[in-house]
């Protein structure tokens, strides 16, 4: 009798085990950038958006924010923010990366990582290196 009881539990937690994973949607909320590979930017560059219109962004040596409209003139950016996929607002105050959706409360953004305008994820580490996971 033990041995029939003990087939009986094993087989129920088979198939709720199987159902449940069954049941889960695949792709439903998961970050897919956490399952490719980082790289550091040969650039240093990543795409944003103002007003409409794909802008590229990049950092110089002292931390400024530069954009440029082909990649190739760069102006420094005097707002000193950028918008990601989403339309949040990006910037970096106080040596941290932060976000906001009005451009007044700003929050520190998780893991410095943000999906650019172009649909790439990037990331900044602690030496403000720009890393891409495309």
């Amino acid at each position: 009798m033990k041995n029939v009881m003990m087939i009986a539990v094993f087989a129920a937690a088979v198939f709720t085990a199987t159902t449940m994973e069954a049941s889960t949607p695949a792709a439903s909320g998961v970050n897919t950038a956490a399952f490719r590979e980082w790289k550091k930017s040969a650039s240093g560059t990543w795409a944003g958006m103002h007003e409409g219109k794909t802008l590229w962004y990049k950092l110089d040596k002292k931390g400024g924010l530069w954009h440029s409209t082909d990649g190739k003139e760069w102006m420094a950016d005097k707002g000193g923010a950028w918008t990601d996929k989403d339309g949040k607002w990006l910037k970096i105050h106080d040596k941290k990366l932060v976000w906001s959706t009005d451009g007044t409360s700003w929050t520190e953004v998780p893991e410095w990582k943000w999906e650019g305008a172009d649909g790439k994820w990037n990331k900044f580490d602690a030496k403000w290196n720009l890393w891409v996971n495309e």
